[in-house]
């Protein structure tokens, strides 16, 4: 049998465990912190905002891959 280059996942995932320790790690690294003072000084500024594409209709499933993958590439 092949090994997976994977590790194992559960089937059943606890989020509010999840995200409390991502919160966690948060307060211990000072994330919100360091992510504020990131302009600080630079030529050029990082700023992330992300408009209401739900105001006028349902949110269609292309519109939540994107807002996860903005909310993933910012948390890591």
């Amino acid at each position: 049998m092949a090994r997976s280059v994977f590790d194992a996942v559960p089937s059943r995932v606890d989020f509010v465990a999840q995200e409390e320790r991502i919160l966690e790690q948060w307060a211990e690294r000072d994330t919100v912190a360091r992510y504020l003072r990131r302009n600080d000084g630079a030529e050029k500024t990082h700023s992330f905002i992300d408009g209401p594409i739900t105001a006028n209709n349902q949110m269609g499933v292309h519109h939540a891959w994107g807002r996860t993958y903005k909310d993933l590439f910012l948390r890591w």
